[in-house]
């Protein structure tokens, strides 16, 4: 008879492709795009460079692959703004928000280099920020009309708030507060 085959409940290796992103995401968020080599991906992981190079030809390949992978898991996110009925939601939502700027942060810490230096984050990156500030204005509109008794004379009148420099600055807060951050205190901000 035929050995029966038991059903495996191990988790399958992670292709080597993802462990390099995986490993390059942490990279670059320890010390920067700028301060890591794709030699230093390749060390950190055990394997050649060869190998490394294989999968990603040049770093700004990688840089591609975590924006893509970032704005797949922020567009989810920014969908949920319209579920935004109460300031708790307001307040889960915005600490959702921060988490995956946080587990991204090498992009919005070295912005100016990685727009400068890759052509699909230069034409892409402005899309997340609209993404975003549509996504606050929603928010901010939902909190409003949540509770009739907190709004503003003039909402309260008839009138219509334009939420758009409000949105506008949260945007800017949660673009460039990791290098407020960094600039504050720049051996220990990132950690």
């Amino acid at each position: 008879t035929m050995p029966t085959q038991r059903a495996s409940t191990t988790k399958r290796p992670r292709r080597t492709a993802e462990r390099i992103l995986d490993a390059a995401l942490e990279l670059f968020n320890r010390f920067g795009e700028p301060g890591v080599s794709t030699s230093a991906i390749a060390h950190e992981l055990g394997i050649s460079p060869g190998n490394l190079y294989y999968h990603y030809p040049a770093k700004e390949q990688l840089v591609t692959q975590l924006f893509e992978r970032f704005d797949a898991e922020l567009e989810p996110l920014l969908k949920a703004a319209d579920g935004v009925g109460h300031v708790e939601d307001a307040w889960l939502f915005f600490h959702l928000l921060f988490e995956r700027i946080w587990a991204y942060r090498f992009l919005y810490r070295d912005l100016n280099h990685l727009l400068s230096n890759n052509r699909k984050l230069e034409s892409h990156f402005k899309f997340v920020l609209q993404r975003k500030e549509a996504a606050v204005r929603t928010v901010l509109a939902s909190l409003r009309g949540s509770d009739e008794s907190r709004r503003p004379p003039a909402v309260a009148s008839g009138h219509d708030v334009d939420d758009s420099p409000l949105a506008t600055a949260m945007v800017v807060v949660l673009t460039w507060w990791l290098s407020f951050e960094y600039v504050r205190d720049p051996r220990h901000a990132l950690e």
